[in-house]
C-alpha cells in the first residue's frame, strides 16, 4: 500500500510563497494521475490541482489558477505544489493523492489512504 507524506507547509504572509512536497513510499507514483487537495477549517476538501503521469497535462481550480503550479519528479517519486501570491483564503491543510484520469477536476475521491497533510497558514 502506498503511503503519502506531505511537507513544506508553514506560516507565510499574504503575497508570499511556499513549495509543498508529497513523497511516496511502498510503491511508485509514476503510473498515477496525481492531485493536490486542501481542506480549510469548517469546509469540505477540494481539489487544487492535478497532473497526469508524465507531467505533460495539468489542471487547476479557478481559485488558484495563475498562482499555483503542480509538478512531479517520477525519479524521486515526489509531487510538488509551488504556491505563489498566497492569500489568507489559501489557509488550509494540503494533501496529495492519486486520482483516476477520468474523474472531474472537482471530484475529491482518491485512490490511496490520506496522509497527514501539511498545514499552510497565510496571515500577516
Amino acid at each position: 500500500q502506498v503511503q503519502l507524506v506531505e511537507s513544506g507547509g508553514g506560516l507565510v504572509q499574504p503575497g508570499g510563497s511556499l513549495r509543498l512536497s508529497c513523497a511516496a513510499s511502498g510503491g511508485t507514483l509514476s503510473i498515477y494521475f496525481m492531485g493536490w487537495f486542501r481542506q480549510a477549517p469548517g469546509k469540505e476538501r477540494e481539489v487544487v490541482a492535478t497532473i497526469n503521469w508524465n507531467g505533460a497535462t495539468t489542471s487547476y481550480a479557478d481559485s488558484v489558477k495563475g498562482r499555483f503550479t503542480i509538478s512531479r519528479d517520477n525519479a524521486r517519486n515526489t509531487v510538488y505544489l509551488q504556491m505563489n501570491s498566497l492569500r489568507p483564503e489559501d489557509t488550509a491543510v494540503y494533501f496529495c493523492n492519486a486520482r483516476s484520469a477520468g474523474w472531474a477536476l472537482d471530484d475529491v475521491r482518491s485512490l490511496f489512504s490520506w496522509g497527514q497533510g501539511t498545514l499552510v497558514t497565510v496571515s500577516s
